[in-house]
């Protein structure tokens, strides 16, 4: 119990003395996730769209299989980056196999289904009417789905921030594609896997408690969205 006391009295010292070390691998970690999720977020909205507006055959199996992918294991996602950016794969030649880039790349790879899966739910809920009377103002295709974006903004800025916890959070993906190399690729779920094999609980315990607080802020804003909805 001593040990595990101490080890949390170092773990607050750490964070609250800006350690150079936790202060690095938590500001990677936000980077890359930050990053997936915009750069998700921009393909995922106007092809959610264009899925939600346009009847095709086959479109409901379509969405069934996004959403299927939700809860899709990350060393699967890790697995199939790993194999295309390997020197073996099809993208070896990019040499991007261990760098925060296919890092990032995959994570994208991760937060899409739920993107896609949820903005198509959000869309589906907007009332007809609205698209309706849109549509009857002259507005064209493009508008009409900003119209409706624009109302189901809400529920898609819970989709995002849902992505955004999601990717943070994962640790098979980052430590298959990123390799987890100190001061370059190493983010808070794979140091907090490789100080805790180590024994250095101090490190383990600051990084798990940023993770913590990061989940908390999380949830604070979900709840937040849910209300003014």
């Amino acid at each position: 119990m001593a040990e595990i006391w101490n080890g949390l009295v170092e773990a607050f010292r750490l964070i609250f003395t800006f350690d150079p070390e936790v202060m690095s691998i938590a500001g990677l970690s936000l980077e890359i996730a930050l990053s997936s999720v915009v750069i998700g977020s921009i393909i995922a909205l106007p092809l959610a769209s264009l899925i939600h507006f346009n009847n095709f055959r086959g479109k409901h199996i379509l969405v069934s299989v996004i959403q299927t992918f939700y809860s899709i294991p990350t060393v699967t996602v890790g697995l199939l980056v790993f194999v295309l950016f390997s020197h073996s794969g099809p993208l070896g030649g990019l040499d991007l196999l261990f760098t925060p880039t296919v890092m990032v790349i995959g994570q994208v790879i991760l937060v899409m289904p739920i993107l896609l899966g949820m903005t198509i739910s959000a869309l589906s809920g907007v009332d007809r009417n609205i698209i309706d009377t849109a549509r009857s103002m002259g507005a064209n295709s493009w508008q009409t789905m900003l119209v409706v974006l624009k109302e189901a903004r809400f529920a898609v800025i819970a989709a995002v921030v849902l992505a955004f916890g999601r990717a943070i959070s994962e640790v098979g993906l980052a430590m298959m594609v990123g390799g987890n190399i100190r001061g370059f690729t190493r983010v808070l779920t794979t140091a907090i896997s490789l100080e805790t094999s180590k024994g250095d609980w101090e490190l383990s315990m600051a990084l798990g408690i940023i993770l913590i607080f990061i989940a908390l802020v999380i949830n604070i804003i979900m709840n937040r969205i849910q209300q003014r909805r």
